[in-house]
């Protein structure tokens, strides 16, 4: 009985170990990621409000200047539509449900299931 104590605090500390390195796997994918659209999105952000200027004084040599205005954020609100749903879809493609770990841990259940018999 000792040996099978021994054996499962073993074991429990290896699963949270693996657990560990997973998850900090994932969150060092993660926050690269993060970092890298945040610096685009700040280089997008610029760039965007450049070009909402110049498209709107583009169309002002056609209509009035409010109107020209109007068009090129109503542009921008469909194109933040768009993205936010496009975000929100790969944000729920994301597996934070370690599957490894998961596999692991039902092996390790059948194997005390065993050791009781």
């Amino acid at each position: 009985m000792g040996d099978i104590s021994h054996d499962l605090t073993t074991l429990v500390k290896q699963e949270l170990e693996l657990a560990r390195t997973e998850l900090k796997a994932e969150a060092g994918r993660a926050g690269k990621g993060a970092g890298m659209l945040g610096g685009a999105g700040v280089a997008a952000l610029l760039t965007a409000i450049l070009a909402s200027f110049a498209l709107s004084y583009l169309l002002d040599n056609w209509m009035p200047v409010e109107l020209a205005f109007l068009i090129t954020t109503v542009l921008w609100a469909i194109v933040a539509a768009v993205l936010a749903s496009r975000g929100r879809a790969e944000l729920k493609k994301s597996n934070p449900q370690l599957p490894k770990t998961q596999q692991t841990l039902k092996e390790d259940a059948a194997w005390v299931r065993a050791q009781k018999n």
